[in-house]
């Protein structure tokens, strides 16, 4: 048998994507208009509590193109808060407005391919990647991926040796964007329909197609790479609710 990659597991992470009614919230009163941005943003208050407590993170974009309108993308210590944070959204007044376009659950994975210390939770380092705050970035890009398991070529039948050398490849092509990208890597196998979620957050969106087509050449990404859809947002900010949603 070929020898598994071991990980190790953070916080379980929720991406969840929306597409808005507007016509329906054009013919709401003023008054349901208000009561439902109002509960909103209460809601964000209390999600930024949790996160200013260090028990989660969490982060709203609006998204480009015809996919979905807007995305919540959130971080638990469980998977049930995970679901209970869905389900409080579900029931609010402006969750009536909105219709499920798209979600991806997954949790916070980080992988061996490098040395990990001996007790890798009490490296501080090791613990801020796994426990993150979701950056407040301008720009999201999220996709989801999985590694190629074709008759001639499987990336789970490679040795060891050889998933390293791809991966530290990989990763080295990644490098020079590392100050101006940070990603958030979850892992989702036996949780979603792909096997991990990549969430990448920079100041310039320009720069996510830059980095992804130059790994794009990369023998991982080139001969193993599976993609799904890809969703670019822009980042909205408590302040910016009532612009977003005023007519």
């Amino acid at each position: 048998m070929n020898q598994a990659m071991k990980t190790i597991e953070g916080w379980y992470c929720l991406h969840d994507f929306r597409l808005f009614d507007w016509t329906k919230w054009k013919l709401a009163t003023e008054t349901e208009r208000e009561h439902a941005l109002y509960e909103f943003k209460s809601l964000l208050h209390k999600w930024e509590s949790v996160e200013t407590e260090q028990n989660g993170s969490h982060t709203v974009y609006t998204i480009a193109g015809n996919k979905a309108d807007i995305m919540f993308m959130v971080l638990r210590p469980t998977m049930k808060e995970l679901i209970e944070v869905k389900t409080e959204f579900n029931k609010t007044a402006l969750a009536d407005f909105t219709k499920p376009a798209f979600s991806y659950v997954s949790v916070i994975e980080k992988s061996s391919y490098s040395q990990m210390a001996a007790n890798p939770l009490e490296d501080p380092a090791m613990r801020a990647k796994l426990y993150p705050t979701i950056p407040k970035a301008e720009y999201i890009c999220f996709y989801p991926m999985s590694k190629l398991r074709g008759e001639k070529t499987n990336w789970f039948m490679l040795p060891m040796e050889d998933r390293k050398r791809l991966m530290f490849e990989h990763i080295g092509t990644g490098k020079p964007y590392s100050e101006q990208v940070r990603r958030i890597v979850t892992g989702s196998v036996g949780f979603d329909d792909f096997e991990w979620g990549v969430s990448l957050f920079c100041d310039d969106a320009l720069q996510f197609k830059k980095l992804i087509y130059e790994t794009r050449f990369d023998e991982v990404s080139a001969v193993y790479g599976i993609f799904g859809s890809f969703y670019i947002g822009n980042l909205l900010k408590p302040e910016g609710v009532h612009a977003f949603f005023s007519l």
